[in-house]
């Protein structure tokens, strides 16, 4: 079983901000859609100042940006239940929250835009077709 735990959606509010219930069955379609059937995430929404210290402590970048995605557990050897990772989404500089929980997810789930050929965002902009 995928347990998502969300955290800060207070930072998300505003317009049409999605529920929590929501984020998680978007992340546990992500997940699942990439084979992964059980670990925990956590989803954590962070203003624009924390994302920022986030990108530059671990990208190098010193801008916030939409989402980051911190695997713990990446080869699935833990005992125990597996803890997949972290989603870190700034809202303010997300243009969909929904698509970056789905972003991250895929990115937990070892799939890399960055280095494949296409297969990441041809199947995240298939999942949120679905969702639509």
């Amino acid at each position: 079983m995928l347990d998502v735990e969300v955290i800060g959606i207070e930072v998300a509010s505003g317009g049409e901000a999605p529920t929590a219930v929501e984020l998680k069955e978007l992340c546990v379609l992500a997940l699942s859609s990439a084979g992964i059937e059980e670990g925990h995430v956590a989803i954590e929404f962070v203003d624009e100042e924390r994302s920022r210290e986030l990108n530059l402590q671990y990208r190098r970048i010193d801008s916030p940006t939409d989402v980051l995605s911190f695997g713990v557990d990446e080869d699935g050897a833990s005992i125990g239940p597996r803890e997949l990772g972290d989603i870190i989404i700034c809202p303010p500089q997300t243009e969909d929250v929904r698509e970056a929980v789905v972003h991250g997810a895929l990115h937990l789930s070892g799939m890399d835009h960055e280095t494949d050929d296409g297969e990441m965002l041809a199947l995240q902009a298939e999942l949120m077709r679905w969702v639509s």
